[in-house]
């Protein structure tokens, strides 16, 4: 989780991808998965519209094949792109919004569900998660 933070964070998808499995697969909802360093990178090309990360998470299981984390992240979302994005993931325009007003700063709420191979890269890194869209300041 320390890594997943700084690649995160770093919005970096190569820091991500080193790990996971060439096959690995990162189910960034129940209903929705990236498979393979391609994808994945390609998926993750959206926290490249995001500034200002913060993540911070909670260890709450471990076993030597994965664990279960709380994790919360912050971000301010840096794009109209990405503001489409996260209002279309909530099935709703939850933020009535002009052109030009200010984009919001979103909190997302999770749990993470890892599973390693015997390598020690990841197999399976599933996602649930909630987000809240705080008030522009």
């Amino acid at each position: 989780m320390q890594r997943y933070k700084v690649a995160w964070e770093g919005r970096d998808e190569h820091l991500l991808c080193e790990l996971f499995a060439a096959d690995g697969e990162y189910h960034n909802t129940p209903f929705a998965v990236q498979r393979g360093h391609e994808a994945i990178a390609a998926y993750w090309q959206r926290v490249k519209l995001q500034e200002d990360i913060r993540l911070d998470f909670e260890v709450l299981a471990r076993n030597p094949k994965g664990g279960i984390a709380h994790w919360r992240v912050t971000y301010q979302v840096a794009s109209e792109e990405l503001f489409r994005i996260w209002a279309a993931s909530t099935g709703t325009n939850l933020i009535a919004r002009q052109p030009g007003d200010p984009l919001p700063r979103l909190t997302l709420d999770g749990i993470a569900v890892v599973e390693l191979g015997d390598d020690g890269l990841c197999r399976h890194f599933r996602l649930w998660w909630h987000s809240i869209a705080q008030p522009p300041a």
